[in-house]
């Protein structure tokens, strides 16, 4: 055994006996062999692993980084599965009639019928799964909308959970080992992904304020308890790393995957740094997508793109993928990614969710005109972008504001009426001017043109109806606005100097191609036949989703319910 293996297998003999596990049963966790090999301790990765732990299995996860959690932990963890017990216990209106109808509908022929049933009948016995087999548990985000909630089946009020908090202290010395939050929570609060919502306007909303006041509670509470509590991505992933421990599965952290071992046309394992690890029933494959590879990005998506963009967890460089490629196996989506607007801040991009849909707001090409409902799903602002770009470009484009706005609501971690930090307008990544006119011709764009675009938009904000894009048709797009403003929640006049901009490019949660699965997780080769042995789920495998967004959780919903499925499968 390697001294990384070595250090690997203690570190779980450490967390198995926080967890009430014997050493003995940690001491059998080495490189060799395994019923199962699971390649990625992210959410289908850690779901897979547990699932098939549970059903008997020996089961070993392997991780390339020195983290586990992968982009889940960094993550706000919504997870989207229609008709689940958590939905059901909170009294949703859900059913596996109007789920069925609304995926079809948003999804289309993006994935196959079955990949889409399969996901819909497994995804509740996952979220039961897990919740029996680890600590973690759910709550449900209400309002937070369905994505296209006004197609049928669609939910105005959402299907997202997301995770409840967990105390970190349960996962022992391995909290050290668990891959850090995209953004911090603030110190000494325990905020939950639904409570962002309010956060945002805390300075001018009753609610608002008793939400923020509600989360200083709990974190004092949390601290006076001595305890270390976890939300979002972090509460999950490292659930479900407790999970592992008490199933006695081993997690080898600094164990990339170096390719697939196939024997007579099966895959029968991995190749490791540390030696190979045979699989006697099968590998699957939960490594992420390939957002970090600037050759893939290259090769399938199109221009302007690049790795500085995205917020996916840095060690996702498509590794399962090729080595499933390698294998016979078939790609598809790989072209589209979990997209977002994002600003690309000095110290990494910034993934605009509350920030381009709260009212005061809006986004403008290179020659100064609006071409999007800002509000829109974040997957479609940036599929605009990109259908615009080449006959009116729109890559960067420029989210206008004015000091009305920025005195009334948060701006990622900047408090109203604060000063945006010098760093981003030392990049470029923000502008500022004391007239729209200014603005203009600060960031390279026609003054009349913007004047009349801002005059154009605030007539709109008047009226409370957007004539051009339809921003505030939709129930989704009045989640993140100020249900103080009138007429519309999602839309508010630009007037108060000085003005500004920010620089908005296409960001990306991840990328969402991968190896071509069927209903059962089971990698395909481009002529439908099976690849005995190879599983797949995650950003590691095209997503059911196709090229749309259901909902909030979209991405780690079926990640989780095709690691599950892949497991009780082999």
């Amino acid at each position: 055994m390697t001294q990384v293996s070595r250090r690997n297998v203690l570190a779980g003999a450490g967390l198995a006996l926080a967890a009430g596990l014997t050493p003995a049963r940690i001491a059998s966790a080495d490189v060799g062999a395994y019923d199962v090999v699971v390649v990625g301790a992210g959410a289908a990765g850690m779901t897979a692993a547990l699932t098939a732990a549970k059903r008997g299995l020996k089961v070993v996860v392997i991780e390339k980084a020195s983290v586990f959690g992968g982009s889940l932990a960094r993550s706000g963890a919504a997870v989207w599965i229609p008709n689940n017990q958590v939905l059901l216990a909170a009294g949703v209106p859900d059913t596996p009639q109007k789920a069925a109808q609304y995926l079809a509908a948003v999804v289309g022929n993006g994935s196959s019928p079955e990949r889409q049933q399969a996901f819909l009948v497994n995804g509740p016995k996952m979220i039961s799964f897990v919740t029996a087999n680890s600590p973690l548990r759910f709550r449900f985000m209400p309002g937070y909308s369905d994505y296209y909630p006004e197609l049928p089946g669609g939910m105005p009020n959402g299907r997202s959970i997301e995770p409840d908090v967990f105390d970190g202290t349960a996962l022992g010395a391995e909290l050290a080992n668990l891959n850090p939050p995209y953004l911090p929570v603030p110190a000494g609060m325990v905020v939950f992904g639904a409570d962002y919502k309010w956060l945002n306007l805390a300075a001018v909303n009753v609610k608002g304020a008793a939400v923020a006041a509600e989360c200083l509670a709990r974190g004092t509470a949390a601290a006076l308890a001595g305890q270390k509590p976890l939300t979002m991505g972090q509460s999950l992933a490292g659930a479900l790393r407790v999970g592992l421990a008490q199933a006695g599965v081993p997690v080898l952290l600094n164990t990339p995957l170096q390719d697939l071992l196939v024997e007579n046309g099966r895959v029968a394992g991995v190749l490791t740094p540390q030696g190979p690890i045979r699989a006697t029933r099968g590998v699957i494959v939960g490594s992420g997508g390939f957002e970090h590879n600037a050759a893939m990005r290259a090769q399938y998506q199109r221009a302007p793109i690049g790795t500085e963009w995205t917020v996916g967890t840095r060690t996702n460089t498509g590794d399962g993928i090729q080595a499933g490629q390698r294998a016979g196996a078939a790609l598809a989506l790989m072209d589209d990614a979990w997209w977002g607007p994002a600003i690309p801040l000095p110290d990494g991009p910034y993934f605009c969710l509350a920030e381009r849909t709260l009212p005061g707001g809006l986004i403008i090409n290179q020659a100064g005109q609006r071409f999007v409902n800002e509000a829109a799903p974040y997957s479609d602002v940036v599929h605009v972008m990109y259908d615009k770009n080449p006959t009116a470009p729109c890559i960067p484009s420029w989210m206008v504001v004015d000091q009305s706005y920025r005195n009334k609501y948060l701006f990622r971690d900047t408090l109203p009426a604060l000063p945006l930090p010098d760093a981003w307008f030392a990049s470029g990544a923000a502008v500022k001017a004391a007239t729209v006119e200014g603005l203009a011709i600060a960031i390279g764009v026609p003054p009349s043109t913007l004047r009349a675009t801002v005059n154009r938009f605030n007539g709109f904000a008047f009226t409370g109806r957007d004539l051009d894009f339809h921003r505030g048709d939709s129930a989704y797009d009045h989640y993140y606005t100020d249900p103080a403003v009138f007429p519309s929640s999602s839309l508010a006049a630009l007037w108060l100097p000085p003005f500004y901009a920010f620089r908005i490019v296409p960001g990306d949660l991840g990328t969402k191609g991968g190896i071509v699965t069927d209903a059962r997780a089971r990698a395909l080769r481009s002529d439908g036949t099976v690849i005995p042995g190879l599983y797949a789920a995650g950003n590691a495998s095209a997503a059911v989703m196709g090229h749309s967004y259901a909902g909030a959780g979209s991405t780690i919903g079926p990640a989780m319910t095709f690691g599950h499925i892949a497991a009780n499968d082999i």
